[in-house]
C-alpha cells in the first residue's frame, strides 16, 4: 500500500536574514531573563525562535524556513502540525481534557496500541506522561512481579533523568549527581564500532552478551529483577547492534528468572521500518516502555505488559501505577489520531523506504570524507560518526562539531550535528525530494570540513 500523502512534498529551507535574526535574538534575550539553564543543547545553540512548522519545515520568526531532520528527537513521527492531529486535538479540547476519567478516545487507544501487540499476550497498557515516568513504573512492575530488586542496563543506555532510570544510565550524565540508586548494574552494549573488546562482529560470538552474563554472576547479589535495554540505541549514537544480540540478552533473563524490559520509546510506532524495534530481531520481551511518536507531539507514554505480570501487587493496587496527567482525555485523543495516522498512511513503510534511501545516498562518505568514521541506520533512525581519523576512531571533539552546527543552522538545516556522533532522525512523513535537499546540505558542510581541514586541527 502507498502512503496517502497530507504533509508538503520537496520541502526546501529558506534563510533571508543573519541566523539567528533579530527578532529571535531579542525574544532569546528577554526569556533568558527568566529561564533556568539546562534547556537542550541544540535549542540553546541554533538561538532561534519558532512561530510556525508543518512537515518537516520549521519557520522562525524572522521568516526564516528550516528543514528539521532532529523530528524532535524522535517525537515528532507525523511531521509538525499533521492536519488530523491538529483538527483532532481541536475537536477535544473543547470537550474534555483533564482527569482519570475513562474517555472514548482512551478506549480506542488501548484498542489501537492491542492491534500492534508485540507479541500475543502484551497488551496490558497504563500511560503516562514522560519516558523517565513510564520506565520507572516498569522497573517497580518489574520489582512487584519478580520479588527481586536488581537491574541490569548497558553502557550508552538512555531510560530518563529521574534517579531510578538515572542510576541505570551508561554514559558519564551521571557525573556529580550520585549516590545512585543500589542495585543497579551496567554491561557493555554491542556498539560494535566501538567494540569494547576489540573484536570482529562476525568472529566475536557476541562477547557483550558473556561479558553481561558474567556480570550478573560475579556483581549481583543474585537478586535481579529485570534487564533493560533500547533494541537500538538512540541517545547513545543511533547505534544499531548485530541482530543476535538482543535474542543473547533475551536467553540471559530466561537464565536468570529475569524479565526483558525493551524501552522502544525511540525505536516504537514505525521509526525503525518495523512497528517495534525487537521485530527485527523477533525477540517478544516481558514489559516495554512506549512514548514519543505515539502522541504526534502530544506528552504521553506507557507501559505494556500481560495480564499475569501488571496482576502484581503493590503496582496493580487502586493508585499503585497511576500518573496525575496519564491517559487524559486530551492525551488520549491526540495519541489515538498519532497511531491512526500511523497506520493510514503506511508510515511504517515509508519509514522503511526513505531510511533505505537516505541510507544508501550517505555510505559513499566513509570513501569521500576522512573524518567519517561510520554510516549506520534502519528505517530512519540514522547515525554519521564523526571522527579526527578513521584508524584511531577518536571521536571529533566540540570545538568541531559546533562550528559544523553552525554551518548547517547557516544554511537552514536543523541538526544535532554538534556530538561527533551525529544522530539524524527525521518526521516519518518525509519523501525523496526533502532528503534530497537535506542531504546536499549535509554535502555542502562536509565539503567545507574537507577544505577547511578543522578535523585536522583537533
Amino acid at each position: 500500500m502507498d502512503r496517502k500523502w497530507t504533509q508538503p512534498k520537496d520541502q526546501k529551507p529558506n534563510v533571508k536574514t543573519s541566523i539567528p535574526g533579530p527578532k529571535s535574538q531579542a525574544l532569546r534575550k528577554q526569556e533568558d531573563l527568566h529561564l533556568a539553564s539546562g534547556l537542550q543543547r541544540f535549542a540553546l545553540m541554533a538561538g532561534i525562535v519558532v512561530e510556525k512548522a508543518q512537515g518537516s519545515a520549521v519557520t522562525d520568526v524572522d521568516g526564516n524556513t528550516f528543514l528539521d531532520i532532529i523530528g524532535g528527537i524522535g517525537v515528532n513521527g507525523l511531521g509538525h502540525s499533521h492536519p488530523k492531529w491538529v483538527q483532532t486535538i481541536e475537536d477535544q479540547v473543547k470537550k474534555i481534557s483533564v482527569g482519570s476519567f475513562t474517555s472514548e478516545p482512551r478506549v480506542k487507544l488501548f484498542e489501537k496500541i492491542a492491534e500492534h501487540r508485540a507479541a500475543p499476550d502484551l497488551h496490558r497498557v497504563q500511560l503516562y506522561s514522560s519516558g523517565a515516568e513510564a520506565v520507572e513504573s516498569a522497573l517497580r512492575l518489574a520489582k512487584c512481579a519478580t520479588g527481586k530488586h536488581e537491574f541490569l542496563s548497558f553502557w550508552g543506555g538512555f531510560h530518563g533523568k529521574t534517579m531510578g532510570v538515572l542510576s541505570l544510565m551508561g554514559s558519564d550524565f551521571k557525573e556529580g549527581l550520585g549516590p545512585m540508586v543500589p542495585g543497579a548494574h551496567i554491561a557493555p552494549y554491542a556498539y560494535c564500532y566501538r567494540c569494547p573488546f576489540n573484536l570482529k562482529p562476525s568472529s566475536c560470538g557476541i562477547a557483550c552478551a558473556e561479558f553481561a552474563r558474567n556480570q550478573i554472576k560475579k556483581t549481583t547479589a543474585g537478586s535481579l529483577a529485570a534487564i533493560i535495554i533500547e533494541p537500538m540505541q538512540g541517545a547513545a549514537g543511533n547505534i544499531i547492534p548485530p541482530s543476535g544480540f538482543l535474542p543473547a540478552i533475551q536467553s540471559i533473563c530466561h537464565e536468570f528468572d529475569a524479565l526483558l524490559i525493551v524501552d522502544e520509546m525511540i525505536t516504537g510506532f514505525g521509526r525503525t521500518g518495523k512497528y517495534w524495534g525487537a521485530e527485527h530481531t523477533g525477540v517478544s520481551p516481558d514489559i516495554m516502555t512506549i512514548g514519543k511518536q505515539m502522541g504526534g507531539g502530544m506528552p504521553i507514554t506507557g507501559v505494556i505488559s500481560t495480564d499475569e505480570i501488571t496482576k502484581a501487587k503493590p503496582w496493580s493496587n487502586p493508585s499503585g501505577s497511576s500518573s496525575s496527567y496519564g491517559g487524559n482525555p486530551l492525551a488520549s485523543a491526540g495519541s489515538l489520531a498519532a497511531l491512526e495516522i500511523i497506520d493510514e498512511e503506511n508510515l511504517v513503510e515509508n519509514s522503511r523506504k526513505m531510511g533505505s534511501y537516505f541510507l544508501k545516498k550517505l555510505e559513499p562518505f566513509l570513501e569521500k570524507y576522512p573524518f567519517v568514521g561510520d554510516i549506520r541506520g534502519v528505517g530512519l533512525l540514522i547515525g554519521i560518526e564523526m571522527v579526527t581519523d578513521q584508524v584511531t576512531k577518536k571521536p571529533l571533539p566540540k570545538s568541531v562539531t559546533y562550528q559544523i552546527f553552525d554551518q548547517f543552522l547557516k544554511r537552514g538545516l536543523l541538526t544535532m550535528a554538534y556530538e561527533s556522533n551525529f544522530r539524524i532522525q527525521p518526521a516519518m512523513t518525509i519523501d525523496e525530494r526533502t532528503i534530497d535537499h537535506a542531504f546536499e546540505m549535509i554535502c555542502e558542510v562536509f565539503d567545507w570540513v574537507k577544505s577547511e581541514g578543522i578535523w585536522k586541527q583537533s
